[in-house]
């Protein structure tokens, strides 16, 4: 087993096939799918030039669920892997269990017409998977995916709980751009633009987008101001590790992304319901999409690092008391880009990728229904992550966090 059908070609899906032609033993056999084909060609000319490794490529509306059907059974694929937008997730689910596929994704589905990501729509899908015998793996990027399987590990190795964890996204990166997002725009802006949602006590707490900011000082990167947010792996962590108190996100952001993306939301330009526009409906986030930098363009321009972890709190297998652990990568941007042509926003997602499609196609996490990371064993992927780029390390901390 290792044929693999990846949907989409933007900049996670540059870095995921990238690396996937850099395991050839377990990817087989490669085909990138997307509306332009053009876009598949040109990575699949990237990775032939820097691996010697050739894809296929084709054309593929990813909502038409025939037209994917008809793709998975003229490729014979195993697995799909859904590197294409949000809302394109439950159609693809649906090809796969018509098609006898096993699925995965980066990130849940979000209705097009709403900006509400949640889980409950996927995990519908739970008893059609297990039925059909075919695994579905959601949130295999790094954040979800990668903080996840981070939390997994450290109930495996080091705490019997978790009774609080804080999640922190720091991309210490600079693209030189007056204002760009660090992946596709449409999809950033109406992440970061949602009211902030965090768990605690059994019950969700809301605030205004970007109200709460704490400055933290990240390891290899420095004092950065982080804001709380709402994040899928919330919903998905609070609800399989019912033990957790209290579970928060954090994501940092500049001075000058805050004012652009205020005044943006301000003059409507961040709506998603259709307005007339010269006698024609337009989508004024579509349109702004059009005119903003492509993250996947930026990775030649982009100096910097990221730093992305948890600390998590709990109990010590050992029984001696609480402990508090920090668990994080860092990455850097010109390692990245010098190593497949992507920036590290890019690759910190089509990394992960690429390694829970591996886990899959390895047959480790072959198990019939839809799962989230932290569900699964962690221990081949972290291997996995400190082989293929992407380095962890974990410290304890002399106390909770207090911020």
């Amino acid at each position: 087993m290792g044929k693999t059908l990846v949907v989409g070609a933007g900049g996670v899906s540059h870095a995921a096939v990238h690396k996937m032609a850099m395991n050839a033993d377990i990817f087989t056999e490669i085909t990138l799918a997307s509306r332009t084909k053009s876009k598949c060609d040109a990575i699949a000319a990237s990775v032939l030039a820097r691996t010697g490794v050739q894809i296929a490529t084709a054309a593929l509306d990813a909502m038409d669920i025939s037209a994917t059907v008809a793709l998975i059974r003229q490729t014979n694929a195993d697995l799909l892997v859904n590197l294409a937008l949000p809302y394109q997730d439950l159609v693809l689910m649906e090809a796969c269990l018509q098609a006898g596929c096993h699925y995965l994704d980066t990130a849940n589905y979000e209705p097009e017409d709403e900006a509400k990501f949640e889980y409950h729509w996927q995990w519908a899908y739970q008893e059609k998977f297990q039925k059909a015998g075919l695994t579905a793996i959601l949130g295999s990027g790094f954040d979800p995916g990668v903080t996840s399987v981070f939390a997994t590990w450290l109930k495996k190795h080091k705490l019997s709980g978790i009774r609080q964890i804080d999640i922190l996204d720091c991309n210490g990166g600079d693209n030189g751009q007056a204002f760009a997002t660090n992946f596709n725009p449409e999809i950033n802006l109406r992440e970061v633009l949602a009211d902030a949602r965090h768990w605690e006590h059994g019950d969700w707490y809301v605030t205004p987008a970007m109200t709460h900011k704490v400055a933290y000082d990240f390891p290899e990167v420095g004092e950065k101001n982080m804001y709380l947010m709402y994040h899928e792996e919330l919903e998905s962590l609070s609800t399989h590790f019912p033990e957790i108190e209290r579970a928060r996100f954090w994501m940092t952001f500049g001075d000058a992304y805050i004012m652009h993306a205020t005044v943006l939301q301000n003059v409507g330009m961040t709506r998603i319901d259709p307005v007339m526009h010269d006698g024609r409906e337009i989508i004024p986030i579509q349109f702004l999409k059009t005119l903003l930098p492509d993250p996947g363009d930026l990775g030649a321009k982009t100096t910097g690092k990221t730093c992305i972890g948890d600390i998590a709190t709990g109990p010590a297998q050992d029984g001696s008391g609480e402990k508090t652990f920090y668990i994080y990568n860092i990455c850097d941007h010109e390692v990245c880009f010098a190593e497949v042509g992507s920036q590290a926003v890019s690759y910190t997602t089509g990394v992960p990728a690429m390694i829970g499609a591996a886990q899959v196609l390895k047959g480790n996490w072959i198990q019939p229904g839809v799962w989230n990371m932290e569900q699964l064993d962690p221990d081949d992927f972290m291997d996995m992550l400190n082989a293929h780029g992407l380095p962890w390390q974990v410290h304890e901390l002399s106390e909770p966090v207090t911020f």
